[in-house]
């Protein structure tokens, strides 16, 4: 990591070091449609993330708790149109979906999901097959849509290019801004399975609903993705997020899900990102916030690592494997 920029909870790292857990930077910001500055969330979250206590209480001591991180450099690219970006973050990211580390992507708009999909197609969990990956997905919107401005790879689309991708199945918690549309290919595909927030979150019932869900969550089996969009969370606790709604996860809500994902027994959480994180000027709560989630999502990852839920790391390793010029994405 350049000296100039930010490490992940302010820790001291050795570049010489093979990392265990890699986050990495993804400034990316091209089909915001309402509030911006996505492309500066990475930045802030790790700046916020130096104030964020090392001490994870599942593991009963500080992280790193003996593993080895890394902070890249984040993620450019000068390509002059919107596929070819993708493309490009899609070689940034797959040498580091290989299995013999734990990759967390900062965002940047929830847009980095397909390139990251994209990416994990040659992880050894896989076996070649995407259909094999369940991605748990923190929202509050269903990023379904076909186009979104005529654009199919809008932010508001990741979900639905995500399952074109091959994506075996997807498990939402928080929707509660979702088009008529959505709605439709919420009911009509039966990869996908929604949690909406009216359902969760609704005073009185709620409460059993939210424990059903979790309990699918502990059900989980195979390789699994964690997609962490901070407007799933109330808009009380990320007001500069893009798309700010009331109505979302609390904090605890939230912490349970990481939890409970990475807890379950059959399962492998092989990779996360924590997506849509705006600079919030005046106050740190939003940028913060994120820190936390991220943080949370490593300590539940060092837990799993522990307790033999997560397997493949290699010592000799130092740094990415050289990508390989791979062309996903195009007019779907």
């Amino acid at each position: 990591m350049d000296s100039d920029l930010p490490t992940f909870l302010g820790l001291p790292e050795d570049g010489d070091a093979a990392p265990d857990v890699v986050v990495l930077p993804l400034p990316y910001e091209l089909t915001t449609s309402y509030g911006q500055g996505t492309a500066d969330g990475p930045l802030a979250c790790l700046e916020a993330s130096a104030q964020v206590e090392l001490h994870e209480v599942l593991l009963g001591e500080d992280l790193p708790a003996g593993l080895v991180f890394r902070t890249e450099r984040p993620w450019t690219s000068d390509a002059g149109s919107l596929l070819e970006q993708l493309d490009d973050m899609e070689g940034f990211l797959r040498p580091w979906c290989t299995g013999d580390v734990f990759p967390l992507a900062l965002g940047g708009e929830h847009g980095i999901l397909p390139p990251f999909m994209a990416a994990l197609r040659d992880h050894p969990a896989l076996e070649g097959d995407l259909g094999r990956l369940t991605v748990v997905q923190i929202d509050a919107h269903a990023d379904l849509r076909s186009q979104l401005d005529d654009e199919p790879y809008s932010h508001a689309c990741a979900a639905a290019r995500s399952l074109d991708l091959g994506v075996g199945r997807l498990i939402q918690v928080g929707v509660r801004a979702h088009s008529l549309e959505e709605q439709q290919r919420i009911v009509d595909d039966d990869r996908i399975t929604t949690w909406f927030a009216r359902d969760v979150m609704a005073p009185g019932r709620g409460a059993s609903v939210w424990d059903a869900f979790i309990e699918v969550l502990g059900g989980l089996e195979g390789p699994v993705h964690l997609s962490f969009d901070i407007d799933g969370l109330d808009g009380t606790l990320v007001p500069a997020t893009g798309t700010p709604v009331p109505g979302g996860l609390t904090y605890w809500h939230a912490i349970q899900v990481i939890e409970a994902v990475f807890s379950a027994s059959e399962a492998t959480v092989i990779s996360a990102d924590v997506n849509e994180i705006v600079r919030q000027e005046g106050s740190p709560l939003t940028q913060f916030t994120a820190a936390m989630m991220a943080t949370k999502i490593l300590g539940a990852h060092a837990l799993a690592r522990r307790e033999g839920r997560w397997a493949g790391h290699n010592p000799s390793r130092k740094g990415p494997r050289a990508p390989q010029p791979r062309h996903t994405f195009s007019d779907p």
